[in-house]
């Protein structure tokens, strides 16, 4: 038996290698030609110290107090030299990458679909040559073909299968959008690079509010595909919010998560004032059936900024700390910016 254990740096870069069962992460690690940072090996250091806050784990009793101390242990801080994993893992590594020589995954794949789904946004399907892991809310750099230009998009698809899809804004002019909308087609060759990014989805072990803006939408849709698949016993609600009732994308599959996932609900949110749409105005205008509960909820955001800083100013203007906060900012041919406040 092994299990898929993430890798995740500080630059923001992920790997994903494969642990033995009784193996140790970091002897793992090294198996796969990734140095993770480590003196002694022997828990006596405390230099590949890290956490891990999901999945199951043995740390054992070989360490000693000055290379990790209960408070930490308890904090789930974990030295990897120790950490034997029970299950698929998630470990934050506090250095960048290419310190531990290694760095971003290249991947080829062969473009399948791309479809207009809207004036505002594009479906692209891609056929991956080799598997890509990720976790659900991640993101990839696509190079344009026939240029050294890169942008950032993220999945909307299952974790796990080789058939990707991302929902991209389709920009006017843009240098993605125009290769899409006006050359792209059905066998094209794509590289993509990651997987990245620390939005993504946590253990749902309390409420989980979901906000998405436009095609920040796609992150949440690769969230509800992992959700489906291994359930939920928490409240899980989605606000999608555009600007126009055609930027409405991905409503009959919401409606399938809503028939599939227990607990899960949704409701959608046109901001412009011409809209015949029962829900006018911006997210922030809709909140009374989100799972708030003073603050024991974990909130997940992706839009645009204006929506990412109003929605930031709404819950401190109601004085509430949400247990967690993921955002997900995103800017035409500008790549994600995520961040967290705990």
């Amino acid at each position: 038996m092994s299990y898929n254990i993430a890798l995740n740096f500080e630059d923001g870069i992920t790997r994903f290698i494969r642990c033995n069962e009784g193996e140790t992460v970091l002897d793992a690690a090294y198996r796969n030609q990734i140095n993770l940072p480590m003196d002694c090996s022997d828990g006596v250091c405390g230099t590949c110290k890290g956490s891990c806050h999901q999945g199951k784990f043995d740390l054992g009793d070989e360490y000693i107090d000055e290379a990790l101390t209960d408070d930490e242990a308890e904090q789930g801080m974990i030295l990897t030299c120790q950490m034997v994993p029970a299950s698929d893992c998630v470990v934050e590594i506090p250095v960048a990458s290419t310190m531990c020589k290694t760095g971003i995954a290249r991947v080829q794949g062969t473009v399948l679909e791309v479809n207009l789904v809207s004036p505002t946004a594009i479906e692209l399907k891609v056929a991956a040559e080799d598997d890509i892991a990720f976790l659900p809310g991640q993101y990839v750099n696509i190079q344009v073909p026939g240029t050294e230009e890169t942008r950032a998009y993220s999945f909307s698809s299952r974790p796990g299968s080789r058939e990707l899809s991302f929902l991209i804004r389709n920009v006017p002019g843009g240098l993605m959008s125009s290769y899409l909308v006006g050359q792209c087609k059905a066998g094209d060759s794509l590289t993509l690079t990651g997987p990245m990014g620390s939005f993504y989805l946590r253990p749902v072990e309390r409420p989980v509010l979901m906000l998405a803006g436009g095609t920040g939408l796609a992150p949440f849709l690769a969230m509800l595909e992992h959700l489906k698949v291994n359930g939920t016993g928490q409240p899980t609600h989605l606000i999608y919010g555009v600007t126009n009732d055609d930027d409405l994308v991905c409503i009959e599959a919401l409606e399938q998560f809503a028939a599939g996932i227990e607990n899960f609900s949704f409701k959608t949110v046109v901001a412009s004032a011409d809209s015949a749409h029962p829900l006018k105005g911006y997210v922030t205008n809709h909140m009374q059936d989100a799972p708030i509960h003073h603050g024991e909820v974990d909130v997940y955001l992706c839009g645009p900024p204006p929506m990412v800083d109003a929605v930031l100013g709404y819950f401190r203007d109601q004085g509430i700390k949400p247990n967690s906060f993921h955002y997900e900012k995103f800017s035409p041919s500008v790549s994600a910016v995520a961040g967290a406040v705990a």
